[in-house]
């Protein structure tokens, strides 16, 4: 390779990661379009310059590219396009983003990741090429995959992209069963839970979880708190009631309730009428089916899950094999149970990881550690 390849080459990674720290402004907020990042870099008398940059819109709408093209105007013209998922070639409400291109006139496009939508997948990048435009397709690497996950995820499996949060001792001590919540993060860890909530479509705990230690389930970061997800409680028994924060706080704050077709119809007539949306589901032994639900949250649009409930819930995802991504917060200075009788332990503990995962990321926050873990077989984010 000659050493103006490897300096294109070199150059077409930093743009595409510079496209790819964008994509990550409206994570969780694009509904059943990915967030997906154009940036648009034109050779001027001075050098490279970036002259249009767009994200997908909150809702899903615009694309990425028709915002950016319109930023860079006449610049657009003879410069590449650095878009973070292949460029989309089917019809709908406007023209293919891949048409869009070539009508302003691109004449390099470099993409991360292929889509894997079967009204794309590869056709967007043989639109472009059969139009003259050279197209590079660059292995975006972890960081794609992680900003896609989602997305991904949906179009692959059908499914959401499951990511299970757990605040723990070093032994999985995890509350108590008498009154639930103990402090066991500090503030650090906490506030990184918080921005996981963030880029999450929505968040699910079970009913016991909000019975007893009756969270918010909300994004609370200053300049966040319009990101908080779709909060989602399990409630098999139909036993939830305006006693609790995610019922009384409904109107407020978005939240579903997955519950048997055959529940009271008083009850779910009660959850309505305080603002809750229901989902009928499908119950084996007394338990929610996990993967008719998943594929349910995923034909509502729901593309990551984030589920931060109790041990029950956990041992549940992690024995049907729907979870993709842990990040456990390991408290170094925790609150204990007084009567340690009744204490409730996770079905995981950091001596004693899931099988078919790996550690990818280990970080300390003052007397904490965090750790996120991944599928073996996934590349790591």
């Amino acid at each position: 390779m000659s050493s103006d390849s490897v300096s294109q080459s070199c150059t077409d990674r930093r743009y595409l990661q510079a496209a790819l720290r964008l994509a990550r402004k409206h994570e969780g907020l694009t509904g059943t379009n990915p967030s997906v990042a154009c940036v648009i870099v034109a050779d001027l008398p001075g050098g490279r310059v970036v002259v249009g940059s767009a994200v997908t819109a909150p809702g899903g709408r615009p694309h990425a590219e028709p915002p950016a093209l319109a930023e860079a105007g006449s610049l657009a013209k003879g410069a590449t396009a650095y878009v973070t998922l292949e460029p989309c070639a089917h019809h709908g409400k406007t023209p293919p983003c891949a048409q869009t291109l070539i009508d302003a006139g691109i004449k390099r496009v470099v993409t991360a990741i292929t889509d894997p939508d079967n009204r794309v997948n590869g056709q967007g990048h043989r639109m472009l090429l059969d139009a003259g435009v050279e197209v590079v397709t660059l292995d975006g690497g972890e960081e794609a995959r992680r900003v896609l996950q989602g997305y991904l995820k949906s179009r692959t499996a059908s499914r959401p992209f499951v990511t299970l949060k757990m605040a723990m001792t070093r032994e999985g001590l995890i509350g108590c069963s008498n009154n639930g919540n103990l402090r066991i993060s500090g503030s650090v860890a906490k506030g990184i839970t918080h921005l996981v909530r963030a880029r999450h479509d929505a968040i699910l705990v079970g009913k016991k979880t909000a019975m007893i230690d009756d969270p918010g389930l909300t994004c609370r970061l200053p300049g966040l708190e319009d990101r908080s997800p779709l909060r989602v409680v399990m409630d098999a028994n139909a036993e939830l009631s305006p006693d609790y924060h995610v019922v009384s706080s409904a109107r407020y704050t978005p939240t579903l309730v997955v519950a048997p077709a055959d529940s009271p119809a008083t009850w779910r007539k009660m959850l309505t009428d305080h603002g809750v949306k229901l989902m009928s589901c499908e119950c084996i032994n007394g338990r929610i089916a996990l993967p008719e639900f998943l594929d349910d949250l995923a034909a509502n649009g729901i593309q990551s899950l984030m589920v931060e409930g109790g041990a029950t819930i956990a041992k549940s995802f992690l024995e049907d094999g729907l979870v993709d991504e842990i990040i456990l917060h390991i408290g170094g200075n925790p609150e204990l149970p007084k009567d340690m009788s009744n204490a409730v332990y996770a079905p995981i503990c950091p001596e004693n990881l899931p099988d078919g995962f790996e550690i990818c990321q280990s970080s300390v926050f003052g007397a904490d550690t965090s750790l996120r873990l991944r599928k073996s077989e996934c590349s790591p984010a």
